[in-house]
């Protein structure tokens, strides 16, 4: 474990630097590897690839200045499952009123097969509805 202590120091100070010269929109991209020179980022999409793409020759010349042997830069597509966040829940709230009336269709609809489905569902509504005022 004491071993790859100076590797991964190494790693997150070059990603630090990279961050530095880099613009903000670059902000997703990472150091994969860095190994004889040979410098390995990682971007999460093509687009962001091609853009970073242009930026090599500043950011190989920046590395450079900054005492990183850096002779080659290549970049990796890799879509990252944390940068898609799952959309939020939408949570509507409804009015008394708007729970009064469908408590009201619950004893309005004719009792049937076909309509005891929407009874349960319509019940589970207004009951979520009233517990949770």
């Amino acid at each position: 474990m004491a071993s790859l202590l100076p590797a991964v120091t190494r790693m997150a100070a070059l990603q630090k630097q990279c961050a530095a010269e880099l613009p903000p929109m670059f902000n997703a991209c990472e150091v994969l590897q860095f190994e004889a020179g040979q410098l390995v980022l990682s971007a999460p999409n093509a687009a962001l690839a091609t853009k970073l793409k242009q930026q090599l020759p500043k950011l190989q010349n920046q590395l450079l200045a900054g005492n990183w042997q850096v002779n080659a830069i290549r970049i990796k597509v890799q879509v990252s499952q944390n940068q898609y966040k799952a959309a939020p829940v939408k949570q509507l709230n409804m009015s008394p009123q708007a729970v009064s009336a469908f408590s009201s269709l619950i004893g309005e609809l004719e009792p049937s097969p076909r309509n005891d489905a929407l009874k349960n569902a319509l019940t589970a509504l207004v009951r979520r509805y009233k517990d949770g005022a």
